[in-house]
């Protein structure tokens, strides 16, 4: 099997479990509270800065101009798209640009997103290609599901549309075609390095989605610890 292939058959009870998440359930029939639905936005759009980051530092670090093209090209859409999503989502909940950078990323964004560059930092590009993959791959996954069940006239049907049209299918495509090209140059080692971090991305990508709907934020030590 293909890079991707053994991948995603290693982590489909985890995809089961987040198309099942009450977020996504809630998100498919338009009943997601919109407070959590703002506050999964704010996260995101904190996520994909982060997340553009990491596709640039793996793009100076790719083996061929071919890869660096693609990863570079990536990195600037991932921009584009947070841009998009938060004039359309963000400013319909009323988020000014003040708003949002006095937020913080939640633990589970911040430790997500710190993986992210660290590992585009300090492993090959193609580990980092591996780490970065399941944004692509189950976002895709989930945003098939709910399009097939969503309600007429559901309130989150733009960021339906996203992750289920035509645009992102290409590039989830595009990005598993490179992984599989990169999985095939590396060595034993470094391919078990690549599962590895894809299999511990799709666990982080179930936990954002999972604080998103707990509203997580960081605990306050001196609040917490009084009597």
């Amino acid at each position: 099997m293909s890079f991707t292939q053994t991948v995603i058959a290693q982590t489909a009870d985890l995809c089961g479990a987040i198309r099942a998440m009450s977020f996504n359930r809630e998100l498919a029939d338009g009943s997601l509270c919109p407070q959590v639905f703002r506050h999964y936005m704010i996260q995101d759009a904190h996520y994909l800065e982060g997340f553009a980051r990491a596709l640039a530092i793996t793009s100076a670090r790719a083996p061929d101009a071919d890869a660096v093209r693609q990863l570079a090209q990536s990195a600037a859409g991932a921009i584009t798209v947070e841009r998009q999503m938060h004039e359309h989502y963000l400013g319909a909940f009323g988020v000014s640009a003040a708003d949002f950078a006095a937020t913080p990323r939640s633990p589970a964004c911040d430790h997500y997103v710190t993986v992210l560059i660290a590992t585009a930092a300090t492993q090959s590009a193609a580990v980092s290609l591996a780490a970065l993959l399941p944004c692509y791959w189950i976002y895709r996954d989930v945003g098939r599901d709910i399009s097939d069940q969503v309600c007429a006239g559901n309130p989150y049907q733009a960021w339906i549309d996203t992750y289920s049209g035509a645009a992102f299918d290409a590039s989830v495509a595009s990005a598993c075609a490179l992984a599989d090209r990169l999985a095939l140059q590396a060595s034993a080692r470094e391919r078990s390095q690549m599962e590895a971090a894809y299999q511990r991305s799709a666990l982080m990508e179930w936990r954002f989605w999972d604080s998103a709907y707990r509203q997580e934020g960081w605990p306050d030590p001196v609040v917490t610890g009084k009597p």
